[in-house]
């Protein structure tokens, strides 16, 4: 099927009005990030019958917040006027903190909590000694991990040794 160049001009608008959606849904366990934002969006289609299809990685296998985001982005679709649309996992290629925006990660540190240190895309930082987490709050690099969980599974619990104050860091996934 060839598509013409009115209907390419539609498809494209769609999408971008579907990204605007998407960029609106926050992530349930930190508001301050949109879906956009985490990195988790792997797509945002236009079907030739009309479905909006949208496709969502997990942070993590097992990741709670799953089926609240896949239900927020039906609902978000729903109330801007899309009727019909396919939320759908995508679990391949897995999600990592790599695909952080940079918004994002100047979001969590405005938030809070400490952004991923270094990419794990790059198998040489797997071996490299672990990084000094730099506080959100004064932006020591003099801290020290509490507990190698914080708030959910994605994050650690550390202390700041010079302002004393406890954050989340976002685990490099």
């Amino acid at each position: 099927m060839e598509l013409s160049g009115s209907t390419l001009t539609m498809r494209t608008y769609v999408e971008a009005r579907v990204w605007q959606v998407l960029q609106s849904v926050p992530d349930p366990e930190i508001p301050v990030l949109s879906i956009i934002d985490l990195g988790i969006v792997r797509y945002a289609r236009l079907e030739p019958d009309g479905l909006v299809r949208v496709g969502i990685s997990p942070t993590y296998s097992g990741c709670p917040a799953t089926a609240v985001i896949k239900a927020d982005v039906s609902a978000a679709l729903r109330d801007s006027g899309f009727e019909r649309t396919c939320v759908e996992d995508v679990l391949a290629p897995a999600w990592t903190s790599d695909w952080i925006t940079a918004a994002g990660r100047r979001k969590l540190r405005e938030y809070g909590i400490a952004p991923p240190a270094q990419a794990v895309s790059k198998v040489r930082n797997l071996f490299q000694p672990q990084v000094a987490i730099e506080c959100p709050r004064c932006a020591s690099h003099a801290t020290t991990r509490v507990s190698e969980f914080g708030a959910t599974p994605c994050k650690a619990l550390y202390r700041c040794n010079d302002c004393l104050e406890p954050f989340d860091y976002f685990k490099c996934h």
